[in-house]
């Protein structure tokens, strides 16, 4: 597997779901307990290619970041919040719909 980028693209977040088994259009359908242990850790590797000053994530709309930074911080709200399996498993998904269509239409920015 490639390391990650210091500035990460699309094809940094789709090797790492890939990991996970590629496809997330249900992961908030799974069990909360199995899908929160079983998604934990991709979650906080996905924060921290948020987090990081890219093209590609100052394109991608910034509710992804902006969780991802407070998250980050410990901001007890976003702590609190993100730790319900099911809204980890909401964002997973809905940013792995985003890298995965903004690749196929051609408008993954590096």
């Amino acid at each position: 597997m490639a390391p990650m980028s210091a500035h990460p693209d699309a094809g940094d977040y789709l090797r790492l779901f890939q990991q996970y088994g590629g496809d997330f259009g249900g992961v908030y359908l799974e069990e909360a307990e199995e899908a929160g242990e079983r998604y934990r850790l991709l979650f906080e590797q996905v924060c921290a290619l948020l987090v990081q000053a890219s093209s590609f994530n100052l394109a991608m709309p910034q509710e992804f970041r902006r969780t991802a930074a407070r998250w980050a911080r410990g901001e007890a709200a976003s702590v609190a919040q993100m730790s319900d399996p099911e809204l980890r498993g909401f964002m997973l998904s809905d940013l792995y719909d985003y890298v995965h269509l903004s690749r196929a239409a051609g408008t993954a920015v590096r």
